[in-house]
């Protein structure tokens, strides 16, 4: 499959493109696609002035992204890998440690809120490491459960029935 170099955005424009031109209304092709009926009227108008090429050439809005698609791959790569082994003391990835990952491999410095949506644009989602002592007996766990913990239970007692 060859690559067509077009943006997600210019991919949901000529879908809506193609749309309109079977004869779908702007309300059905703005759900089709997920955006607002009015950015798909806008759409039908480039499309009759100037068909679906008006569509591709329409100019990217916003800020150009400061990482490439080869630079958000070569953060995963180090993200998968062991804090420890980026030289951090523990083995626990936070906002502040993958931020200074992108500063050293990139050169470019992220607020903590942008590093933020970079994970989770990445597919990454929050997670806490759990708080058990290591030491811990889970079948002693189990079995204080079992026994001791009934036994110390408050009983209700027969007035609050």
């Amino acid at each position: 499959m060859a690559k067509t170099g077009l943006s997600e955005a210019a991919k949901k424009r000529i879908k809506a493109g193609r749309m309109l031109l079977a004869g779908k209304a702007c309300a059905q092709v703005a759900l089709a696609v997920g955006v607002a009926r009015q950015t798909v009227y806008t759409w039908k108008r480039l499309l009759d002035e100037g068909g679906i090429d008006a569509l591709r050439g329409v100019p990217e809005r916003g800020r150009p992204a400061q990482l490439d698609a080869r630079q958000l791959a070569a953060l995963r790569a180090a993200i998968l890998q062991n804090p420890t082994e980026h030289g951090f003391g523990t083995e626990l990835w936070t906002l502040k440690r993958v931020g200074a990952v992108i500063e050293r491999q990139h050169g470019v410095r992220f607020s903590q809120t942008h590093v933020w949506r970079i994970l989770g644009e990445m597919g990454f989602s929050p997670q806490k490491p759990e708080k058990r002592a290591i030491e811990r007996n889970d079948d002693a766990v189990r079995a204080w459960k079992r026994r001791t913990w009934p036994a110390l239970k408050k009983k209700p007692s027969g007035k609050a029935a």
